[in-house]
């Protein structure tokens, strides 16, 4: 297959990593992950990771109980900077050169974030894997993957879930939901619909950037993504046009 994105960033949610257990990471879902990673970057696209942390601590999970916001949130950094590192040791097993950059100070784990340093590690087909969010508390991973984005002038943000697209409700929950082929940013704030939160979907439609939002766990997904095969989950862009459901 040919690409036709050269340079994307994938979300990765912490849960992505749970696999089937309730907590934590399961090394063998990482594998799995990294060898779709190595997949698409064998066909030479480069590759940005911003991975969260919601399977060790969310700041706004019910485990961080009554403490303080900003402290919370800092917590659930620490996690994605984790998660990060697994990420990397199962990349780097398979031979794909990688580099972890944090919004926060971690000069043991990772390297600081300069947007230059990442856009030099990308030219050169290293897959560089944020952590830390934005380093600021009160914003999501959702948030840190569209600024992320904009900052590095990505194709399109691939947005890495459990299910196949956006639907008009919870599948698991109507069995009557339908799925969106194609769907504007608008609709999905008018819609509410639980993509990316607000913010992130505001920032990626003021500067026109796709969101690709497809199942993960299938394997050769992502490939058929970026070779710009668009039946396998919903585009999310700017424009008035009518929204199609499969």
């Amino acid at each position: 297959m040919k690409p036709v994105f050269k340079r994307i960033l994938l979300k990765l949610s912490g849960e992505a990593l749970m696999g089937t257990e309730n907590y934590g990471i399961d090394t063998k879902v990482a594998e799995e992950v990294a060898r779709e990673v190595k997949a698409v970057h064998d066909l030479g696209v480069e590759i940005a990771i911003v991975v969260g942390g919601g399977n060790i601590f969310r700041g706004v999970s019910k485990s961080a109980g009554n403490m303080d916001r900003a402290a919370a949130d800092y917590i659930g950094m620490l996690a994605t900077v984790m998660n990060a590192v697994v990420l990397q040791d199962a990349l780097e097993k398979l031979d794909v050169y990688t580099r972890v950059m944090s919004a926060i100070d971690i000069p043991q784990l990772a390297e600081p974030f300069i947007r230059r340093r990442a856009v030099r590690h990308l030219e050169k087909q290293r897959v560089v894997i944020f952590a830390a969010g934005t380093g600021n508390p009160y914003f999501t991973t959702d948030s840190a993957a569209a600024l992320r984005a904009c900052e590095l002038n990505v194709d399109v943000i691939f947005k890495a879930t459990k299910v196949d697209g956006i639907y008009t409700a919870d599948p698991k929950k109507d069995p009557d939901a339908v799925r969106y082929d194609r769907i504007t940013y608008q609709e999905v704030l008018e819609k509410r619909l639980a993509v990316m939160d607000a913010s992130a979907i505001s920032l990626c439609m003021d500067n026109d950037l796709p969101i690709m939002v497809f199942n993960m766990t299938e394997p050769g997904n992502i490939i058929k993504a970026v070779s710009g095969d668009l039946t396998v989950g919903t585009l999310v862009t700017v424009g008035d046009a009518a929204t199609s459901a499969a």
